[in-house]
């Protein structure tokens, strides 16, 4: 296979990966500890976390999990936090003890946690407070043996942190009661920790680290095995691709808005700037988006991700356009498409270009990319070192430059498959390691990919997926509802939001009463915007629902 886009790779970028230096993430983070032991690592709300606090931290956090639950090699962690100084602390903790992350949603309800807990057969999860009531709701139905609590304020500064959480707890009473007998607050699992000392785990290319939860066209749950192997090569993947951007600087600073549990802002911004000694400033409310301008004016940050309805929502944040951008040199837009309309106000406001670079879960994420020197084109780019990408049609054969086709990957940041799914597996992996991603597009004569359509009915909000399929289910159960279909509807706010087409067995069931069963069902970002009531829907000779009809309407 001739690998058309190497020459349009930038200078310095090799063809391959050079050898890894570490053989897991463990090691990784942990020679970030060794090399950069009183470097910033991550702040937020005020405090600042050394890379030596994070490695006493973490190792007390890991010798909890292994000798006081008497957690082993290999079984599941779950993590439901926002964009707290605790995500890093216990990440990290759960690998010194050998263990596999499982990243949870904090926003999701109860149907959803449930599914996901069962699914990965997590231990142990470590929740934050203000979602605890809705793990309480579920925890029975699930493997669920250990529970460590947090409050938003438990790592920060005294007396900031005891007051935030007094405030959270009594004031605002954003921290609804819950009942969860034999749980342990965080505090008191690092003092636990403390006095033990960690048996050492072998781990290696092989072993899983994170069971990173992805849908899928069915529209349940999988969770995609995320190798060590895998994480480390996408995070030198990203090095590599970076090349000199931060010459001249003392360290990255990167400002991480976007959450930790998603699998962008995970390697993005989390592992590739703990692998070489930056700083992430972590925002936890992004949706505040006054105190989040207020926040970055604080730093001369150099790295800065996001999607594109984070960048229309801060340009048009009065502020915003007079914070120093003088030290920015990558902007990377993912999740969804960058438009081009944004691209060029952000440009002008900012003086840096946001590149735009695709993934999936199931890539780790990164797989192509824009050169950090280019200009915005509509481009996804072009694929990093040691990966391979080609066109292919529904058969599975390569088809020549320029034509429209499947997108398909291969290389070492690919997941080794769904987790107990060997079906579903099945269904996204062809012959020879290659990756069905079901978005259509083509490649150029230059290399460069372009994205035409998505083969999945995936609808993107806000840079998250939202599959029909799960919307529809949650529809369909209502007694007064006979058929569903779930489309995506362009938004100037979040890109798409949902919309229903329903059919009703009589007239006993409002717009509003399909919302609000949602409501109780859904992630908000999943439930519908507005319903819209037929007779029947557009359906094939075997009765399969057209929603691409309703899309074309």
């Amino acid at each position: 296979m001739e690998k058309i886009w190497l020459k349009s790779y930038p200078e310095g970028v090799p063809e391959e990966l050079p050898p890894l230096p570490y053989r897991s993430v463990r090691e990784m983070i942990e020679n970030a500890f060794e090399a950069h032991p009183d470097r910033p690592s991550f702040t937020n709300m005020g405090t600042t976390l050394t890379y030596r606090q994070i490695d006493t931290l973490s190792m007390q956090f890991a010798c909890y999990l292994q000798q006081s639950l008497g957690l082993v090699r290999g079984e599941r962690v779950a993590i439901m936090l926002p964009n707290i100084l605790q995500y890093p602390v216990v990440m990290t903790g759960i690998f010194r003890a050998g263990l596999v992350v499982v990243n949870v949603n904090p926003l999701y309800t109860a149907r959803e946690l449930e599914h996901q807990l069962s699914d990965s057969g997590a231990k142990c999860i470590i929740v934050l407070e203000n979602f605890a009531h809705v793990l309480a709701e579920v925890i029975d139905k699930t493997a669920i043996e250990h529970v460590v609590t947090t409050g938003i304020g438990d790592l920060l500064n005294f007396p900031k942190g005891l007051i935030t959480n007094l405030v959270l707890r009594y004031v605002r009473r954003s921290v609804p009661s819950f009942s969860l007998p034999g749980s342990v607050v965080f505090k008191k699992a690092l003092n636990i920790g403390s006095g033990e000392e960690l048996t050492s785990v072998e781990l290696g290319f092989a072993d899983i680290a994170f069971l990173q939860y992805t849908g899928g066209t069915t529209g349940v749950s999988k969770g995609a095995m995320l190798s060590h192997r895998n994480m480390v090569c996408n995070v030198q993947q990203s090095i590599v691709w970076q090349g000199d951007a931060y010459v001249g600087f003392d360290s990255i600073i990167a400002i991480t808005a976007l959450p930790l549990y998603h699998i962008f802002s995970l390697q993005g911004n989390c592992l590739t700037v703990m692998a070489q000694g930056g700083l992430n400033v972590l925002i936890t409310n992004p949706r505040d988006f006054k105190a989040f301008v207020k926040e970055i004016a604080k730093y001369r940050f150099n790295l800065f991700t996001g999607v594109n309805t984070l960048f229309a929502a801060l340009m048009n944040t009065p502020g915003f356009s007079d914070v120093d951008f003088s030290a920015l040199r990558i902007c990377i837009g993912g999740g969804m498409a960058v438009q081009p309309a944004v691209a060029k106000e952000w440009l002008e406001v900012t003086n840096n270009t946001i590149l735009q670079g695709y993934g999936l879960t199931e890539t780790s994420p990164g797989a192509i990319v824009n050169p950090i020197t280019s200009e915005f084109t509509g481009a996804i780019g072009l694929p990093l070192p040691s990966t391979d990408v080609t066109i292919r049609d529904d058969d599975g054969n390569v088809l020549a430059v320029g034509d429209i086709g499947e997108i398909c990957i291969k290389g070492p940041q690919v997941m080794d498959g769904y987790w107990q799914r060997p079906e579903e597996t099945e269904k996204v992996m062809l012959p020879g390691g290659w990756l069905r991603t079901g978005d259509i597009g083509r490649m150029a004569d230059d290399g460069y990919v372009f994205i035409e359509d998505r083969k999945k009915d995936m609808i993107l909000v806000s840079g998250f997926n939202v599959y029909p399929n799960e919307v529809e289910n949650i529809v369909v159960e209502m007694d007064g509802i006979l058929e569903a279909a779930a489309i995506g509807v362009p938004d100037e706010h979040s890109g798409e939001t949902v919309k229903v087409y329903a059919v009703r067995k009589h007239d006993g069931v409002s717009e509003q009463d399909v919302i609000d069963y949602c409501r109780k069902n859904l992630t908000k970002y999943k439930c519908p915007k507005t319903v819209e009531f037929r007779d029947d829907l557009p359906k094939t000779n075997v009765g399969k629902i057209l929603r691409r009809a309703l899309r074309d309407e």
